[in-house]
């Protein structure tokens, strides 16, 4: 469902958290769902080309606007970009790790 791991960048593993969420079938958090399959490697090629100097992997993307979430492969952190920005206007914001990122979305899910 998510890349497999001869997709997936040398080096890198899903965080165990979020393969929990996709084994549970839990794609959509309200405001953010993990898309997968041939449209997760669509968002993930798309982003690599409007963003050549980021290193970025897409896992989830925000229903109501253009903001995903990214593994940011350079830092270790996860982005929040703002897919189809000009490059160097994108950045949203960060999380330290998956797991602060989704205490913000489920807070997300509760005020929506």
């Amino acid at each position: 469902m998510l890349l497999t791991p001869e997709e997936l960048p040398p080096g890198f593993t899903y965080p165990r958290s979020l393969l929990r969420l996709v084994e549970a079938g839990l794609f959509e958090l309200e405001l953010w769902w993990i898309p997968t399959g041939d449209r997760l490697r669509e968002l993930n090629s798309g982003m690599a080309k409007r963003y050549p100097k980021r290193h970025l992997l897409l896992f989830a993307k925000r229903q109501d606007n253009d903001d995903c979430v990214c593994f940011d492969l350079d830092t270790g952190k996860v982005a929040r970009v703002h897919d189809w920005a000009s490059p160097g206007w994108e950045a949203r914001g960060e999380f330290p790790d998956f797991d602060s990122w989704l205490h913000s979305a489920i807070d997300d899910l509760i005020e929506f």
